[in-house]
């Protein structure tokens, strides 16, 4: 006898779902979070997804990673057959739909003009993010305890369930770096602990990547909202940091 397999719906909430798992490269932040999904349409088991921009220039490996990211994402959701994910508004709009339509990957679309691997600018962005997320955990154990020995922290010591400690774990978790309560808070980007004297050097370096990121992520949603009014209302608020710590650092005794 033949099972009869049950019949998947498809719905949209489960879409925007798989959208959410999507992060922006460079802001680091959810696709969905920062109001790049322009639409979502789900008929029976086909779905239709429009991606936007802030601007029609925005970097074309950029645009490439977020709608492959998307096309992977939402192809992944159970009972979906068919996924159509495009990108309006961008000079390489047609080149990337037509490319990511035919499954031509990012150098059959690009040719010549595609770098040779996009792995790389990748693990860049996701470098970058982790050391935001540490100085974030740091900083948020600095404002309540201001003489905590920032060398010698460990993930342990860090408040479990917190939102800057969840965003560390995952950021660790994606680089391949230990999470385990032993392991050091504050790192190189190899994972390798810095000496006791580097520690404040090495959170200043952080604090300086952490601020970069914010400022894109704030100007990216300001210029999305003037190039398509309206699109504010697609945008999950941002956790604002309060002001910064003066940066000194407690310097402990280490073996």
């Amino acid at each position: 006898m033949t099972a009869v397999l049950p019949d998947l719906a498809v719905t949209e909430a489960e879409v925007r779902a798989a959208l959410g798992t999507v992060v922006d490269p460079e802001l680091d932040e959810p696709i969905t979070d920062v109001g790049f999904v322009r639409s979502v349409s789900v008929e029976g088991r086909a779905v239709e997804v429009h991606l936007r921009l802030p601007t029609s220039f925005c970097a074309p490996n950029f645009a490439w990673l977020m709608v492959s990211d998307a096309h992977g994402a939402v192809s992944a959701v159970p009972g979906v057959e068919s996924v159509v994910v495009e990108l309006d508004d961008h000079h390489d709009s047609d080149l990337i739909n037509r490319g990511m339509a035919a499954g031509l990957g990012y150098r059959g679309t690009f040719g010549h003009e595609a770098e040779d691997s996009l792995d790389e600018l990748r693990a860049t962005f996701q470098r970058k993010a982790h050391t935001a997320a540490m100085e974030r955990a740091v900083t948020a154990l600095l404002r309540t305890d201001p003489a905590v020995d920032v060398a010698a922290l460990t993930l342990g010591d860090l408040p479990a369930g917190e939102r800057t400690t969840d965003a560390l774990l995952r950021r660790r978790a994606t680089l391949g770096l230990p999470v385990h309560d032993a392991a050091p808070v504050l790192v190189h980007d190899d994972g390798t602990r810095p000496a006791p004297a580097q520690a404040e050097l090495v959170l200043r370096r952080a604090r300086s990547v952490r601020i970069s990121v914010d400022g894109n992520a704030h100007f990216c949603r300001g210029l999305l909202t003037t190039r398509y009014p309206g699109s504010e209302a697609d945008q999950a608020p941002r956790p604002e940091d309060r002001p910064l710590l003066p940066l000194t650092v407690s310097k402990g005794t280490h073996p």
